[in-house]
C-alpha cells in the first residue's frame, strides 16, 4: 500500500453459507447453499490481513482517495479493499454512483419530526436509486468473470418493483451487447411509469407478470437454480458488497465518528439494511469507527413481517396490501435470515423496527419535499419511521440521526399527483390532509390579474 490511490489486488473471497458454513468458489454463479439451501454471504478469508493495517492508516487511505480523479476509485470502489479486493481497476464499471450528499433538515422539518436530522439522498445516483451501489459491484464482478473465464454469453436477470430493474438494465447495457443480455420481471401494474421507462430505455427485455414482487422473485429464483442465468437481486451477495458503501460513506462524511448515531433505513427485501449493518460491522472490526450505530428499520403496515418479528420474536411471511412505498410491498424478504444473524451477532440492542401507515409515509414524503428535499416514498417511510420511533419512546431525542432516502422523488411523482387529486384507491387507506395539496392555478396572461391573485402591492 505504498500508493494509497492504487489498491493492491489481494485477499481471497469465497461464498460462505450462513446456515451450515460450507464454502464455495467465488467464480461460480451460486446464490443459495447447494447443501442446505440457506443464503450465502461473501467472506474474505484473509480479512485478518486488513486488521494489521492501523485504523488511522485506513482512514488516511480512504480520505486520500476523495481527491483522485481515477474512475475506478471515484465511486463505491473508493473502499476497494472492503468491497471486491480481487477485482482489478480495469474491470471496474463506474457510471457515477456513490458519494451521495447528506443534507441537513431545516428547522421547520426538524421540529415536525422531533429532532434535527440529515437525509442521505441516494436518489442522486445514475439510475436515481441506491440500487446502483450494489449493481456497480455486481456488474464490475460480472465484467471481471467474463474476462477471466472468457465467457461468450451471459443473461442477467432480476425481479423488481422498479429500482432494481432500472439499475440492472443500466449497468448491463454498458457491457458488450454481443455477450450480455438484460431481462427484468415486473409485477404488472405495480411499477410507476417513470420506473418502467428506465429498463425499456436501457434496452432490457421487460416481462410483466400478474401478482406482486414475491411472485416475480419466485420465478427468477427458479430460473437461477435451474438455468444458466446471473441473478441480480440482493440474494446475489455480490450486490450486498457494493451497498455496504452506504455505511462506509456515512462514516467518512462524519469524519469517522459514529458515537450516538442512529441510521434510519426503509426495509423492502431486506438486502439494503443487511448491507448497511454489514458495512458498519466491517468498519468497527477494523477499528476505523469507535462504535456501531443504532439501526432503525421502517416498514409499511401493509408489509411489515420484520417489524412483527422484532416485536414478537416470531417470523412469518405476510400477504401484502398495496403500498405507496412500492419497494416495501414484500411479504417475505429474501434477506431476512441475514438480518436475524446480524442482529444476533452485532446489533442485539442496537436494532429497532417500526411499522408506519400509508398516510404517514405520504405525509413524510410531502413534508420533506416542501422543506428542500427530493425524497421518494421510501424516503417518506424513513421520515415517518423516525418521527414514530421518537413519539413512541423507542429512540431518545438525543444524538445524531441520518435518514436513508433510497430513490429520487420524480420516480414516485405519480403518488404525489394521486394525493393532490385525492384519487387513491380505498385499499391504500390514505387520509388526505388538504393543507398538503398543491395544484396548478389557471390564469390569463395578464399582469394585473396575476398580481391580484398573488396579493401584490404596487411600488411607490
Amino acid at each position: 500500500m505504498n500508493d494509497p490511490h492504487m489498491p493492491e489486488i489481494q485477499g481471497r473471497l469465497v461464498y460462505t453459507c450462513i446456515g451450515c458454513g460450507k464454502r464455495y468458489d467465488i467464480y461460480d454463479f451460486v446464490y443459495t447453499c447447494p447443501e442446505c439451501r440457506s443464503l450465502l454471504k461473501i467472506e474474505n478469508t484473509e480479512f485478518d490481513r486488513l486488521k494489521r493495517v492501523p485504523a488511522q492508516h485506513w482512514r488516511e487511505i480512504f480520505d486520500s482517495r476523495r481527491n483522485t480523479n481515477l474512475p475506478e476509485l471515484s465511486g463505491v470502489f473508493r473502499f476497494h479493499e472492503l468491497i471486491l479486493p480481487i477485482v482489478p481497476g480495469g474491470d471496474v464499471i463506474y457510471l457515477g454512483e456513490g458519494q451521495t450528499p447528506m443534507v441537513r433538515a431545516n428547522a421547520e422539518m426538524s421540529a415536525w419530526v422531533g429532532v434535527p436530522f440529515l437525509v442521505k439522498n441516494d436518489g442522486l445516483n445514475p439510475s436515481a436509486s441506491f440500487k446502483d451501489r450494489g449493481m456497480a459491484s455486481a456488474i464490475s464482478f460480472l465484467n471481471h468473470v467474463i474476462r477471466v473465464r472468457n465467457l461468450d454469453s451471459v443473461l442477467g436477470i432480476c425481479a423488481s418493483t422498479g429500482d432494481t430493474s432500472a439499475a440492472a438494465a443500466l449497468y448491463l447495457s454498458y457491457l458488450p451487447k454481443d455477450k450480455v443480455q438484460a431481462v427484468v420481471l415486473l409485477p404488472a401494474g405495480k411499477v410507476t411509469p417513470q420506473q418502467l421507462s428506465q429498463p425499456l430505455g436501457s434496452g432490457a427485455v421487460v416481462i410483466e407478470m400478474p401478482g406482486v414482487f414475491d411472485d416475480c422473485m419466485r420465478v427468477v429464483e427458479e430460473l437461477a437454480q435451474n438455468y444458466h442465468v446471473v441473478l441480480l437481486n440482493s440474494k446475489n451477495p455480490v450486490r450486498i458488497l457494493g451497498q455496504k458503501s452506504y455505511a462506509y460513506e456515512i462514516a467518512q462524511q462524519l469524519d469517522w465518528d459514529t458515537e450516538d448515531l442512529t441510521v434510519v433505513v426503509p426495509i423492502g427485501n431486506a438486502g439494503n439494511i443487511t448491507a448497511v449493518m454489514e458495512g458498519f460491522a466491517d468498519l468497527c472490526e477494523l477499528g476505523i469507527i469507535p462504535a456501531l450505530p443504532t439501526i432503525l428499520g421502517v416498514q409499511s403496515h401493509h408489509a411489515d413481517p420484520i417489524a412483527r418479528w422484532r416485536a414478537s420474536g416470531t417470523y412469518a411471511p405476510l400477504k401484502v396490501s398495496p403500498s405507496v412505498a412500492q419497494a416495501a410491498m414484500i411479504g417475505d424478504p429474501v434477506s431476512f435470515p441475514k438480518v436475524r444473524k446480524l442482529v444476533k451477532e452485532h446489533f442485539a440492542d442496537r436494532f429497532h423496527v417500526v411499522s408506519v401507515t400509508e398516510t404517514e409515509i405520504m405525509e413524510g414524503m410531502l413534508r420533506a419535499n416542501r422543506n428542500g428535499h427530493v425524497v421518494c416514498t421510501q424516503g417518506g417511510e424513513s421520515v415517518a419511521g423516525l418521527k414514530k420511533a421518537l413519539c413512541d419512546g423507542i429512540l431518545p431525542a438525543s444524538g445524531r440521526f441520518i435518514l436513508d432516502s433510497t430513490s429520487h422523488q420524480l420516480k414516485f411523482s405519480v403518488f404525489q399527483q394521486m394525493y393532490f387529486e385525492d384519487t387513491f384507491a380505498p385499499e391504500y387507506g390514505i387520509r388526505i390532509d388538504d393543507s398538503l395539496k398543491n395544484r396548478p392555478v389557471s390564469l390569463q396572461a395578464d399582469t394585473l390579474e396575476i398580481a391580484r391573485h398573488l396579493g401584490l402591492k404596487k411600488k411607490g
